[in-house]
């Protein structure tokens, strides 16, 4: 059965704070987003109704608050490996949890005009046009629904290429903190929050997932954890030198012999992680480190958001 607790997010947990809220224990915003308010409201129902006080809403609380069974796993375990990569490595960059990480929206202080969803796609690389026209392409009637009066003008930069795009991005921010303004900030949000523009997003990061499946294989690693390893390590860190790799492999070959299926996939996943960590820049090695072992040991807390892949995202030991 499923849990939910600190770090997680999607319906289920919509519907866990609208019911604290019907019940007089939840004012927060019903944002799908398991944060501290919801957890003390959790354990403050878990206190009226005498149950274990751990803020966790397991299938025991979850009866207790909903009336019915928790279900057997996230919502987000029955989308593609490919979809639940992107949702972990875009958490991780965005520090939004998914699916909020697939909405989010920064504005110029980088120099690349917007930025847009999971893996920030931007103006300024042109990696975000791809994505606009290709809902505008499939998906023009959502595109309409989202942007209503304003769709023409966004249609117009991106007919008119980068340096229109770059100027339309600019005039929908404040020129000072350079963050995008209402309608524009909402609208992006909105669109980002669309299962096609979700779709969209998982295409266009297909190919760095089919080198993350290579890269497992090649390092004989069978687990959905090491593809998204893997597929972190090409997002954040691009590669992994031969060097690297020559470390990584006098790692394996240390191993007990005795180790189980699992505890070799862990500890070989371990080696990954901490070796190409500490192959970063010194001022990322701690980051990177951080966010890398979360993967390969399945949990950990990762720019303040606490993480268990598998109640998550639906990513475990089993075989991809």
């Amino acid at each position: 059965m499923a849990s939910f607790r600190l770090g997680s997010s999607g319906e289920e947990v919509v519907s866990i704070q609208k019911r604290l809220q019907e019940l007089g224990l939840y004012t927060g915003a019903l944002d799908g987003q398991f944060g501290g308010g919801t957890e003390s409201a959790v354990k403050a129902f878990q206190t009226r109704e005498n149950l274990e006080v751990d803020g966790v809403v397991g299938p025991v609380t979850f009866q207790a608050l909903l009336g019915e069974e928790a279900p057997a796993e996230p919502a987000l375990a029955a989308e593609s490996l490919e979809h639940r990569c992107l949702a972990l490595t875009g958490t991780f960059e965005t520090s939004t949890v998914a699916p909020g990480c697939f909405s989010c929206v920064t504005g110029d202080f980088d120099a690349q005009g917007i930025s847009f969803g999971a893996l920030q796609w931007n103006f300024g690389q042109e990696s975000l046009q791809p994505i606009l026209e290709r809902m505008l392409r499939n998906h023009r009637k959502v595109m309409e629904m989202v942007f209503h009066e304003h769709l023409p003008r966004l249609e117009d930069a991106l007919g008119a290429g980068k340096p229109a795009c770059m100027r339309f991005a600019r005039s929908t921010q404040d020129p000072v903190r350079r963050k995008v303004q209402e309608p524009w900030l909402g609208m992006f949000k909105a669109l980002g929050r669309t299962p096609e523009c979700q779709d969209i997003q998982t295409e266009m990061a297909a190919e760095q997932h089919r080198r993350a499946r290579a890269l497992a294989r090649e390092y004989k690693l069978k687990s959905q954890r090491a593809v998204a390893l893997m597929f972190d390590i090409l997002v954040q860190n691009g590669s992994i030198k031969d060097t690297v790799k020559r470390q990584i492999l006098k790692d394996f070959a240390a191993l007990p012999q005795n180790l189980t299926d699992d505890e070799s996939e862990v500890r070989k996943m371990q080696s990954v992680a901490t070796r190409r960590a500490e192959a970063a820049k010194p001022e990322f090695v701690k980051d990177v480190k951080r966010r890398k072992l979360c993967i390969a040991n399945g949990e950990g807390t990762v720019h303040g958001i606490p993480f268990v892949l598998s109640e998550q995202f639906g990513i475990g030991l089993e075989a991809f």
